[in-house]
């Protein structure tokens, strides 16, 4: 398999940890859709990342396609997320949240960046929106007492809470107030020191 896509992306750094923690080969290549955008065109013409490309050729366009044959691949027993069923739901509430207020971290930064003429309205928006969903995040973990966000084992949940908390620290530094996330931070930092984190990590590089 190959995975496309620099881990500095909340979502390609999501694929590559559950690639690491089911013990699936694969080949990184990481490329940026703007620096490199030709090279990722040639296997999904939205170019965007993350991309993977399996074995038999077939290619997968986005993350939550990856995710869900990643689970496939890995069988029942170790997905990191049930097939079916209220805890499966709760997970993937949980991932939905991270993960969207991670894409609202992008597009804030690509109106703070790449527009000569920023929308104040829009920008407030997605500030808005990153704070209220970090929120509901944090009264949701500081309600539980698990090391893990469902009990003592990873799910796919504590991954894209992990993943989504450190882009938007390190795209919008100052945007959060670390007060206000104890407990969001506790739970990013213990896993933050996990070795497959650690690996699968790449410091925040803005798009030339």
């Amino acid at each position: 398999m190959i995975l496309i896509g620099q881990y500095d992306s909340p979502f390609v750094r999501r694929v590559g940890i559950t690639l690491a923690l089911y013990g699936l080969a694969f080949e990184h290549r990481p490329w940026s859709v703007f620096g490199e955008g030709d090279r990722v065109r040639a296997f999904n013409p939205l170019m965007r990342v993350p991309t993977l490309a399996l074995d038999d050729g077939e290619v997968l366009f986005d993350s939550v396609s990856i995710i869900d044959c990643l689970d496939e691949l890995a069988g029942e027993e170790r997905a990191l997320c049930p097939r079916a069923g209220p805890r499966r739901r709760h997970i993937l509430g949980v991932v939905a949240l991270a993960m969207g207020a991670a894409e609202k971290a992008v597009s804030l930064f690509y109106e703070l960046r790449l527009h000569e003429e920023v929308s104040a309205v829009w920008a407030d928006r997605c500030r808005g929106q990153i704070l209220s969903t970090l929120a509901a995040l944090e009264r949701d973990r500081a309600s539980r007492t698990s090391p893990c966000w469902f009990g003592g084992s990873m799910s796919h949940a504590d991954i894209a809470v992990a993943v989504s908390l450190r882009f938007i620290r390190e795209a919008h530094p100052g945007l959060v107030a670390e007060e206000d996330i104890p407990a969001l931070a506790a739970h990013a930092a213990a896993l933050e020191v996990l070795p497959v984190l650690r690996d699968v990590s790449q410091p925040f590089v803005p798009p030339a």
